[in-house]
């Protein structure tokens, strides 16, 4: 046991694992820079045997971390047990210190680079398909690749963090990145894409399970807004980072070395894997109580951790003790979480289609309505910088106003201005003024919309279900992009009224429900919040 809740199942393992995994990119980088007289140009290179043991070190590294990562949870009888009908918590009523601030800060770094993997994939898009000889539409492949990575990623990584704990799942996600950093050396688009799926895989995984650790261990009464704070911030950071790395290095490295900046960013959040603790929740619901109060005591002060004012009744009512829940997809459409699901996965849905099909249309279509080009893309500039500024205005409605009422009035405003464009095209209004109203409105409510998402749902399951719960909402709005992606190849977005009343409608929808379903969860405990869900079962 530790200070972090717990050891590596298997140190020599996971850290044999991760040498062999950075050993294995470095193989890569040999034949990548023997091709700098080219401008690191290595299309159809043979691959020579030092890059083919280094892919093969790969795999065989993750599966040494993984079992050195993945914790023996077991209930095991010889615990002490705790007080009749009483577990371990964080504790809520604690100030903010200098722990938590450490936390936040860690978990802040792991989403920038989790945000700046995806978002380097616009920055390599035109030197890779110069490289390749890309059509469009091959191009265009890749981003939908890495999409699905991401989709299947976000639910994926959130089961397995409900089953293994969340600090093992960040580390090993981490590794993944290291992995697929050898991306940048792939000889064949083909490569490419298969490396773009993993690196999507990773990345989907680890912006859920950052949230989920973040909600169980900060004190309630700060929760909400750091949630949203968190988004907001990792996600701004996480493309100024692609961007100031594109700035900076493409010019004389190549496209390449975007993805190779994979082995150095992904070992930023390996070192600093000791200011990560397990959660107490997670162990607690696990029956190890003892490393639940190692945290505890690590974040409270030992006199609390031990203390009744660090214990409180855990389960669905008061009194009940821990028990082991099953998880599943399934679990999560029953009850009082079924709506919410329900609501929130359409909500996430529609802002993909709102963010990578109607908006990525938007320009074309404004021109289409009578606006000049140069106009036009002004005013998406113009828009997207008004947008930000709007996250202030979206943690102080979090924490201030309520959690539900922030979330459904910003997906109500992107109906209402998705809604607005229905009007506009359909009555054939060419205000230049209307436009801009409409334009602004959707970009500031859209970001409103996926800032509260997944805080929202990193509060309301319970501890055997928050990661699950989180990926999964995480996943319905990548689930959007893809469908964004697809629609907008048949055609869809080339008719504005059309598109934007086929998002608007799901998305009323939506906000509906989550209104009708959904409690406000500003300064509760999560065991609070899981109890009163449970009740409507």
């Amino acid at each position: 046991m530790s200070s972090h809740g717990l050891t590596f199942h298997h140190p020599l393992a996971f850290w044999s694992g991760t040498l062999a995994i950075v050993a294995g990119v470095l193989a890569h980088v040999p034949m990548f820079v023997c091709a700098s007289h080219m401008g690191y140009q290595m299309v159809g290179m043979e691959m020579d045997a030092a890059m083919l043991a280094g892919m093969a070190l790969i795999p065989l590294g993750l599966l040494l971390a993984g079992y050195g990562l993945m914790p023996r949870i077991v209930r095991a009888s010889s615990r002490p047990p705790l007080a009749p009908g009483l577990a371990l918590q964080v504790a809520d009523g604690i100030p903010l210190n200098r722990r938590h601030w450490s936390l936040v800060a860690v978990l802040a770094i792991a989403l920038t680079i989790d945000v700046m993997k995806p978002a380097t994939l616009g920055f390599v898009m035109p030197g890779m398909t110069r490289e390749y000889g890309l059509s469009k539409q091959n191009a265009g492949l890749l981003a939908l690749v890495a999409l699905t990575g991401t989709t299947v990623g976000s639910v994926l990584w959130g089961m397995i963090a409900d089953r293994f704990g969340r600090r093992a799942t960040i580390l090993l996600s981490a590794l993944m990145f290291i992995g697929t950093a050898i991306c940048g050396a792939m000889p064949s688009f083909e490569w490419n894409l298969a490396m773009c799926f993993l690196m999507g895989a990773s990345a989907g995984g680890l912006l859920p399970i950052t949230f989920t650790l973040m909600a169980e261990m900060i004190p309630a009464a700060h929760r909400g807004w750091l949630l949203v704070a968190l988004g907001g911030i990792g996600n701004s950071a996480g493309y100024l980072a692609a961007a100031g790395a594109a700035s900076l290095l493409e010019p004389a490295y190549s496209w390449r070395v975007l993805w190779l900046l994979g082995l150095p960013t992904g070992a930023v959040i390996i070192l600093l894997s000791r200011l990560l603790p397990e959660s107490p929740r997670f162990l607690v619901n696990n029956g190890l109580f003892e490393e639940a109060r190692a945290v505890l005591a690590r974040f409270a002060g030992p006199a609390q951790a031990g203390s009744a004012a660090a214990i409180a009744p855990l389960g669905t009512a008061a009194g009940t003790a821990p028990s082991a829940a099953s998880g599943g997809l399934r679990e999560l459409l029953r009850g009082g979480y079924g709506p919410l699901t329900v609501g929130m996965s359409v909500a996430g849905i529609a802002w993909g289609l709102a963010n990578f099909g109607f908006l990525l249309w938007l320009p074309m279509n404004l021109r289409a309505m009578g606006m000049d080009a140069a106009a036009a893309s002004a005013l998406l500039a113009k828009s997207a910088f008004f947008a930000l500024p709007g996250i202030l205005l979206v943690i102080w409605l979090y924490h201030r106003w309520s959690s539900i009422r922030t979330l459904v009035a910003f997906i109500a405003l992107s109906a209402a201005s998705l809604l607005g464009f229905f009007l506009l095209g359909y009555l054939g209004i060419a205000s230049v003024s209307a436009m801009v109203l409409a334009t602004v409105a959707l970009l500031v409510s859209a970001s409103g919309v996926i800032a509260t998402l997944i805080p929202y749902a990193s509060e309301i399951y319970p501890v055997h279900l928050r990661a699950t719960g989180s990926g999964l909402i995480a996943a319905s709005s990548k689930l959007g992009g893809i469908l964004g992606a697809g629609l907008g190849v048949v055609g869809l977005f080339g008719n504005v009224s059309l598109s934007a009343l086929a998002i608007a409608l799901p998305m009323l929808a939506a906000a509906l429900l989550l209104a009708r379903n959904g409690i406000d969860t500003r300064g509760r405990a999560l065991e609070e919040i899981q109890g009163m869900l449970a009740g409507e079962a």
